[in-house]
């Protein structure tokens, strides 16, 4: 996962996290690299940490927050909302080769993010022959306002005719107040150019308590990525609130609880602290 910005490195939690979906059965091997096992031994030590010091299970929160996404975006697509999508530093996330391995021509998935990023996925995918048509990789600065590489200039490719959903998977808590905000309405805009547009992410709410071992993490990773992590919403009012100044005209926060396949990590410390975040236009 890229976030934009000065560097296009691709991240060592990049590389973990895209491991991590393989050895969890979500995602192919040809998107297991060496890199990301090496990064991914090391991450499951540190999350085995947290389990043990405070109860905190960083694996249920990934697989919570991922299956979730997926839970949502699948109904979209089912109920005939969304034919189209967008992944927004997608990293080495199986969801593009998933989604399309099982609707076809029924869907259009772009998978963006930085050019090293994106050269590394077009390879591994083009390498395990998991490319088909309808299968997009585009590259995405999602801090640019215009341009070839931004987000206006992305939907202006697609369908105008179809239902089109943007997803972002880890990324927002890498940013800022204001670069969310602006980023979120950056999204809002693009939408509204489809007749059904719908913005899908994790989020977390600030008014759970703070659980001491997953804070340490929390300020371990920061420190590996170099930046600070920041949760952006106390409550639903909030998310609701800053939605719709951005530009959403209807708001849904899901519980973990209620989604097919993230309900399951749900009653797991970690799990239960994910919700997904479906906002409309």
């Amino acid at each position: 996962m890229s976030t934009g910005g000065k560097s296009e490195r691709i991240s060592p939690t990049a590389y973990a996290t895209g491991y991590f979906w393989y050895r969890h059965g979500l995602s192919h091997p040809a998107l297991a690299t060496p890199e990301g096992e090496r990064y991914d031994r090391i991450a499951g030590k540190l999350m085995l940490a947290v389990r043990r010091l405070g109860g905190f299970s960083l694996t249920a929160l990934m697989l919570a927050r991922h299956r979730g996404i997926d839970a949502v975006l699948e109904q979209a697509i089912e109920e005939g909302r969304v034919g189209q999508v967008i992944e927004i530093a997608a990293g080495l996330s199986p969801r593009g080769w998933s989604f399309k391995r099982r609707y076809g021509a029924r869907i259009t998935y772009v998978e963006t993010d930085l050019p090293q990023m994106l050269a590394l996925k077009r390879r591994l995918l083009e390498q395990g022959g998991l490319l088909t048509p309808g299968h997009r990789l585009e590259v995405l600065d999602a801090l640019a306002d215009s341009g070839p590489q931004s987000l206006a200039a992305l939907v202006e490719t697609l369908d105008p005719k179809l239902g089109t959903a943007v997803i972002s998977e880890g990324l927002m808590n890498y940013f800022d107040p204001a670069t969310a905000r602006a980023v979120w309405q950056r999204i809002a805009a693009a939408l509204r150019r489809f007749p059904h547009g719908a913005y899908l992410a994790d989020i977390y709410l600030r008014d759970r308590p703070t659980n001491p071992a997953a804070a340490l993490f929390g300020g371990l990773l920061q420190l590996f990525v170099r930046g600070r992590m920041h949760l952006h919403f106390r409550t639903v009012g909030e998310v609701e609130d800053t939605m719709e100044n951005c530009g959403f005209t209807q708001t849904l926060v899901h519980p973990a609880a209620s989604l097919k396949g993230a309900s399951e990590y749900a009653p797991i410390r970690g799990g239960d602290a994910v919700s997904v975040l479906e906002a409309r236009v």
